[in-house]
């Protein structure tokens, strides 16, 4: 167990383990870095960010207030980051998750085409 993951409640380990392999997945070239005690996954921009809340995890999108949400998960009141509060492995929606990541990959690739210019 590395030592950023002891912030992550016992039970939840399962949780981000999951998530993390998605990301590896999804976003080989992402950069996990290890930020306030927790994992951020960074290309140009910074992508995602899994952190633990009492009740969970929180597997929160920098730009998830700009995505397609057809699957209903994403939460949060925030104008730009949203996230997906999961409380159990169950409730890990793979292909809801890759589906966001995979947005979360073509806005960073847009801002980065936009910063060049």
């Amino acid at each position: 167990m590395s030592s950023w993951s002891r912030k992550f409640y016992p039970k939840y380990q399962d949780i981000v383990a999951e998530l993390r392999a998605l990301m590896r997945e999804c976003a080989p070239d992402a950069d996990e870095v290890i930020s306030y005690g927790v994992p951020v996954y960074r290309q140009q921009h910074s992508l995602a960010v899994i952190s633990p809340t009492k009740k969970g995890i929180a597997f929160a999108f920098s730009r998830g207030a700009d995505f397609e949400d057809k699957y209903g998960l994403l939460e949060g009141v925030g104008k730009v980051s949203k996230n997906v509060r999961i409380k159990d492995l169950k409730e890990v929606n793979k292909a809801a998750m890759r589906y966001y990541i995979k947005q979360a990959l073509e806005f960073d690739k847009e801002e980065a085409v936009h910063a060049t210019r």
